[in-house]
């Protein structure tokens, strides 16, 4: 998909019926709660359900003909799943080199099962990694209550952290899993 996503944004063609194209977007939007793998060409396709043509849904098709080899794959949650909630992050401090902003990496699981997962560019340049640093914890540890304050980052975790309800460890770069986003 990586290949062809330039390709993607070709409108000319053949337009389809986009309410039978809708219906295939939506069963496999579904699917990207537990199938992170299709999330880039899921989304790709997604971006022309108001006028689709016959290569978008050559694309459709494509990911469905690889989900019906690939059944077995994906993020499993066993009812008898732990509640117990951990979490990584990360950011790359001014990575982006042309605009210089850093990129947040997190994670989240309940105990071993992934339940949670975002790599975001920085709203704005931090001045050191430590803020960048910051910037990506606070965005980590609020996912789980969706909180979108970003104003109080430092108190928010600073209260979590003496309430005894997040711990905060450090991680080398070879154990650090939010590192894969970015």
């Amino acid at each position: 998909m990586v290949e062809t996503s330039n390709e993607m944004r070709i409108t000319e063609g053949k337009a389809i019926d986009p309410s039978h194209y809708h219906d295939m977007i939506g069963t496999l939007l579904y699917l990207t709660a537990s199938r992170p793998d299709l999330q880039f060409s899921i989304c790709m396709c997604a971006r022309y359900q108001a006028r689709p043509t016959e290569k978008h849904l050559n694309a459709i098709k494509t990911i469905f003909r690889y989900l019906k080899g690939t059944v077995n794959q994906g993020l499993w949650y066993p009812k008898d799943s732990s509640i117990a909630l951990i979490a990584f992050a990360d950011a790359d401090h001014a990575g982006c080199q042309d605009i210089r902003r850093s990129t947040s990496g997190s994670m989240q699981f309940l105990e071993d099962k992934l339940i949670s997962w975002s790599s975001k560019m920085q709203k704005s340049v931090t001045i050191s990694s430590t803020e960048a640093e910051y910037i990506a914890l606070s965005s980590c540890c609020a996912q789980p209550w969706m909180s979108k304050h970003i104003d109080i980052r430092f108190h928010f975790i600073k209260e979590n952290v003496e309430n005894g309800v997040i711990e905060l460890y450090f991680v080398n770069t070879e154990y650090q899993l939010a590192d894969i986003f970015h």
